[in-house]
């Protein structure tokens, strides 16, 4: 009515869209809801443009209960005016989720207010990699809300030229060019880039290309060309865009600290620093030998060089 008020507007367009999607809202109608529908619908569908049409035909060619009156006006095929298409089976209900797994430690300090150490970084790094993509999807999600501090964003310029590269390389099916400037970008060590380029799930891959910022067509290609045997499942390519579309780029970030991190925790542990009684601990104890005891009056035997 707000509309009809105004100079110049026509709401039969907006009337007809109305009037068919609150009919077909219901499975099944009254004899003097179909006349009330027919009459009204066929007098606006001479009104209206065509792009309404077409709409309007869409909707009500897939209905069951569509008037044959409003069918024959739409040139919709009528095959038999008494019969109905039958109703579709309800869809069964969601199971119910199986009761929630303890959290672990390294989950438990992804949810509390510590810095990134070495270690913590490392058990999330594990954590990650033995995940599930549901566990995976909640992980990265929960990241984003965390105060771990995250890694600082890759400089524009230099995120420009690894994206076209990477890009590259996708389409030529190159997975060590590819393996190898998505190392030198992000700065990871051959053997945490390769982990995460041949990861059979994805995810760690778009945390990398989101902390390039790399766009959503270009990760979308990159997925396609990259490995053929995952980029020919249109389920991976489109799970993996959907989650990658709603990641944020502080997870993507946090998630890079981690991998930055464990590889300090992996130096750590096999460099470890020596203190002052390591040789006294590691040395094998041996007989004390006895030396032959000296008298004054002894005399001194000389040295002969390379005598036995």
């Amino acid at each position: 009515m707000t509309l009809s008020r105004r100079e110049g507007v026509d709401i039969r367009p907006t009337l007809l869209r109305v009037l068919t999607d609150l009919y077909v809202q219901a499975n099944a109608h009254s004899a003097e809801e179909e006349r009330q529908f027919a009459e009204l619908t066929s007098r606006l569908i001479d009104q209206v443009d065509d792009a309404t049409r077409a709409a309007v035909r869409a909707r009500l060619a897939i209905y069951p209960g569509t008037p044959v009156e409003v069918s024959r006006k739409l040139g919709l095929k009528v095959s038999n005016p008494d019969a109905r298409m039958p109703v579709a089976v309800e869809i069964p209900a969601v199971p119910s989720a199986p009761p929630a797994k303890a959290q672990s430690e390294a989950q438990l300090r992804i949810a509390s207010n510590l810095s990134m150490q070495p270690k913590d970084a490392a058990e999330i790094t594990e954590m990650f990699s033995r995940a599930t993509a549901g566990e995976r999807a909640v992980i990265l999600r929960n990241l984003h809300d965390t105060p771990l501090r995250a890694s600082a964003r890759i400089p524009a310029a230099r995120a420009t030229r690894a994206i076209e590269t990477l890009e590259m390389a996708a389409f030529a099916a190159d997975v060590e060019n590819f393996t190898l400037e998505l190392g030198e970008a992000l700065i990871l060590p051959a053997r945490v880039a390769a982990a995460v380029v041949n990861d059979p799930g994805g995810e760690p891959l778009a945390c990398a290309a989101k902390a390039l910022d790399m766009p959503s067509a270009v990760f979308q290609r990159v997925l396609m060309f990259l490995n053929p045997d995952f980029g020919s499942s249109v389920n991976y390519v489109y799970r993996l865009s959907r989650l990658y579309d709603r990641l944020s780029e502080r997870s993507a970030l946090v998630m890079l600290a981690a991998w930055r991190g464990s590889t300090m925790a992996a130096i750590r542990a096999k460099y470890q620093p020596g203190l002052y009684d390591d040789e006294r601990n590691r040395a094998r104890s041996a007989p004390a030998q006895m030396r032959p005891a000296q008298t004054p009056d002894a005399p001194i035997m000389p040295r002969t060089g390379s005598g036995r």
